[in-house]
């Protein structure tokens, strides 16, 4: 089947219109891209030049059609000639074009003058030339055999533009089945061309960027995977066609990226993932400063190929691309590429990060959003206290929303500290606004669902969950936290169940084997839940949060002497570092130590720990939910 794509095709009518004359490389970049984009001439107008030479069997070395001039550009050398009086010969040929194609080549800046032209090659228009002058019987037989000859000529062409016709218009007007419903669209890793391990973060980040981006196009018609879903695809050497069958993805819009000082170069290639075909290319010689106006002109032309139409609010937000300082645009994509290693040690690096793009951009809110994250993330996992972190957190995502109030984000951001800080009323309004800027936004599903079953409403909660693994199916965190929400409902058996699932995506990562070894032994099955507890501290260094859900099993098991060690010294760290006393109240929980237990309550409840959102719903305090101590407790956190 001939194909011919939307850039060689436009080039084609630029060098006709221009026929016998060089077309420069400026002259094809205004026309078919415009004045305020840059492009690798090489590889984008050479690109298109050599699909042009493929589909007329033209040769480089001794063109028929297309000429290089080096240096200079190109120029269509195949001559068109227009007769002085078209003969009544020439109108069955006319007739023999579909009405259709005239009405095309009209359009076409009467380039064909309405089929009134012969398509000749230079040596037979010399002969042509030639036969005029060697008589008028002969010249009439020759006349007639290059009449015939520039006849079959044109109806080639108007045969090459009417199927270029038909294909725009059967892409334009019959989408590809799948869009019928939701097309699914997967960006994979940029592969870092700079081959200098410190410039990961760029890529990393420019990936998750055009995640971002692509994802706020029209919902009704996209879904954009996650970017915890396609990690795993970085450097991978699979077939388009089999990662869109892995991901259920329609289209892979997958990219290299180069750094050198101030300046960026980026490759971005736009794939139809079932046939494997080549939709769009291009590629983008910038400086850093217009990195985000190459990503919306990426946007543009993804939503533009994949018939994705724009709302108004879209094309003014395209138009008007954001522009943070250089600076604090590179130390916020530092930030999230350590932010997403979700380690201590990550998170405290991002916090820096995205202090020091706020520092360089004061309006700047995507890292005000991502600053109260790491706050969160640091106070949740029990790395800060939350007196130190929660006021951040609280007062980035604030100023977050100030900035920028139509961010899914930012009021996502919101909703997570609120619900930190036991503010539910605030925290459900702000999850569900962030949710209606952005139903594809996994981690506001992912957060809701949390606050859902804090309110013990396990329904809601469970599906929140399970739309946010729908939405990013290979995030260990949501997966992890879907065993959460079952676990909470007091499902075991689905708790372990999920938590398998999660530990065999990745054995290394801890809270699966947290809330696994949990299922373990409330499920009565305790030497399972030691060792994968075990496991998962391990995996943490030792965690405090962690450390204490193994005295917890520990305790289930009848092994009083180990958890009491442990408990004493978990209390002996907290003297020089934050432990959460939650952690201390469920294993004399565990113990069924009552008085040690609501000491630590009590505790937990002064320190404003974070995880005592989850009271209402731990199974750990089942046996203490009918005590008057307990339910004064879940008072004081608007939890009864």
């Amino acid at each position: 089947m001939l194909k011919l794509e939307r850039i060689p095709f436009e080039i084609l009518l630029l060098l006709l219109e221009h026929r016998d004359e060089i077309v420069t490389r400026d002259q094809i970049v205004s026309r078919v891209w415009g004045q305020g984009v840059f492009l690798d001439t090489d590889n984008s107008i050479r690109g298109a030049i050599r699909k042009l030479r493929q589909v007329l069997k033209d040769d480089a070395e001794t063109p028929r059609f297309i000429q290089t001039v080096t240096g200079q550009g190109y120029r269509f050398v195949a001559l068109v000639i227009t007769p002085k009086e078209p003969s009544a010969a020439s109108e069955p040929e006319a007739a023999g074009v579909l009405t259709s194609d005239r009405d095309f080549v009209s359009e076409l800046d009467s380039w064909l003058q309405a089929r009134r032209l012969r398509l000749v090659e230079p040596d037979q228009d010399r002969t042509a030339e030639k036969t005029t002058d060697a008589g008028s019987g002969q010249a009439n037989r020759k006349s007639y055999r290059w009449l015939f000859v520039g006849a079959a000529a044109l109806l080639s062409v108007a045969c090459l533009l009417s199927f270029l016709v038909a294909w725009g218009w059967r892409r334009a007007s019959n989408p590809p089945t799948h869009s019928q419903g939701k097309i699914v669209l997967a960006v994979l890793p940029f592969e870092n061309l700079s081959r200098d391990p410190d410039q990961e973060f760029f890529s990393d980040g420019l990936t998750e960027e055009m995640i971002a981006q692509t994802g706020k196009l029209n919902r009704d018609r996209l879904t954009v995977i996650a970017r915890s879903s396609v990690a795993k695809y970085k450097g991978t050497t699979l077939a388009a066609k089999e990662i869109g069958k892995e991901l259920n993805a329609d289209y892979l819009l997958q990219g290299t990226v180069r750094r050198s000082s101030d300046r960026v170069r980026i490759t971005v290639q736009l794939v139809e993932a079932q046939n494997q075909t080549d939709l769009w290319t291009e590629s983008y010689d910038r400086e850093l400063k217009d990195l985000l106006a190459v990503q919306d002109s990426v946007v543009q032309s993804i939503a533009s190929q994949i018939h994705i139409a724009l709302t108004e609010e879209q094309k003014t937000r395209l138009a008007n691309p954001r522009q943070p300082r250089p600076e604090a645009y590179e130390a916020y994509l530092k930030g999230r590429y350590h932010w997403n290693k979700r380690t201590a040690d990550g998170m405290q690096k991002a916090e820096d990060y995205f202090q020091q793009a706020i520092d360089n951009d004061p309006t700047y809110a995507a890292a005000y959003s991502g600053l109260a994250d790491c706050n969160s993330g640091l106070a949740w996992h029990g790395f800060k206290s939350p007196a130190e972190a929660l006021p951040k957190a609280y007062a980035a995502a604030r100023k977050a929303v100030e900035i920028d109030p139509q961010s899914a984000e930012s009021h996502a951001s919101l909703g997570l500290v609120f619900s930190h800080g036991w503010n539910w009323a605030g925290a459900e309004a702000e999850f569900k606004r962030a949710l209606e800027l952005d139903p594809q936004y996994a981690n506001a599903h992912h957060w809701y669902g949390d606050y859902l079953s804090i309110k013990s409403r396990h329904d809601e909660a469970l599906a929140e969950a399970s739309r946010a693994l729908e939405l990013d199916p290979l995030n260990l965190m949501i997966s992890t936290w879907v065993a959460l929400r079952y676990y909470q409902a007091r499902d075991y058996s689905h708790t372990i169940e999920q938590g398998r699932n999660s530990v065999e995506q990745d054995s290394n990562f801890a809270a699966a084997h947290l809330l696994l070894g949990e299922g373990y032994v409330q499920a009565g099955l305790r030497s399972e839940g030691v060792s994968e507890l075990k496991l998962a501290a391990s995996l943490t260094g030792g965690s405090p949060l962690y450390t204490a859900q193994v005295a917890v099993a520990l305790a289930a098991a009848g092994r009083r002497r180990e958890a009491l060690r442990i408990a004493h010294e978990l209390e002996t760290i907290s003297r020089k570092r934050y432990v959460s006393p939650y952690g201390l109240a469920q294993i004399y929980a565990a113990l069924k130590s009552d008085e040690d237990t609501f000491k630590w309550l009590q505790a937990a409840y002064r320190d404003d720990a974070v995880w005592m959102e989850y009271l209402a719903v731990d199974p750990i305090f089942d046996r203490y939910r009918s005590d008057h101590r307990f339910q004064e407790l879940l008072r004081r956190i608007d939890l009864l």
